[in-house]
């Protein structure tokens, strides 16, 4: 069976072009999303992984419909290969995984992914390491921001009066009480610095 995949970024995007290219193709169900291909959650693409079977193919107007990065779309047309279900492209003639001469391809571009990530990975650590030798390191900074700084001796305040943890948040808008502790202890390790 081939199985088609339209996606667009935005409602006002149309999606003709897709839906008619796809359609000559002669697919048999269409799934239909409306989502940035950088989302965490595609439920139409999950939708239609969930009913892929052995033998299908599933057929897309380009490439990027499926995924962002070049090593994204390989893996998933990887784990389609290893279950039998073959991909094939309408703007990119020559990807199709149902033909020899197109699994070649295919396979081609996935080196070329591997060999952009390897090269990704390595020109991050090596970004890494310059700047620890220049004294800078990465991550959150340590202490409080200055949303926290602000409020924190009303919520110190608040706190002494005898406020539950859980009013007090609700009431400066403090996420969890890891962050409500962490800006108590801040006026507390203050204290000590200053005895």
């Amino acid at each position: 069976m081939k199985i088609g995949y339209v996606r667009v970024s935005k409602d006002e995007q149309n999606q003709d072009l897709q839906f008619d290219a796809i359609k000559a193709e002669g697919c048999d169900r269409i799934f239909n999303e409306k989502v940035s291909g950088a989302a965490k959650q595609r439920p139409e693409f999950e939708r239609m992984q969930e009913q892929l079977r052995l033998g299908d193919t599933v057929v897309v107007y380009d490439i990027d419909r499926l995924g962002r990065t070049m090593v994204e779309l390989v893996m998933v047309v990887d784990e389609w290969n290893e279950r039998g279900i073959g991909f094939k492209s309408v703007s990119q003639p020559l990807i199709d995984t149902t033909t020899e001469h197109g699994e070649f391809i295919f396979k081609l571009f996935a080196l070329l992914a591997e060999l952009e990530r390897k090269k990704l990975i390595r020109r991050t650590k090596a970004g890494l390491a310059a700047a620890r030798a220049r004294g800078r390191t990465g991550g959150r900074p340590k202490g409080l921001s200055k949303k926290y700084q602000k409020i924190q001796p009303m919520v110190c305040d608040a706190y002494v009066q005898g406020r539950s943890v859980r009013e007090i948040c609700q009431a400066f808008g403090i996420p969890s009480n890891k962050t409500f502790y962490k800006i108590v202890e801040a006026v507390r390790s203050e204290a000590k610095e200053n005895a």
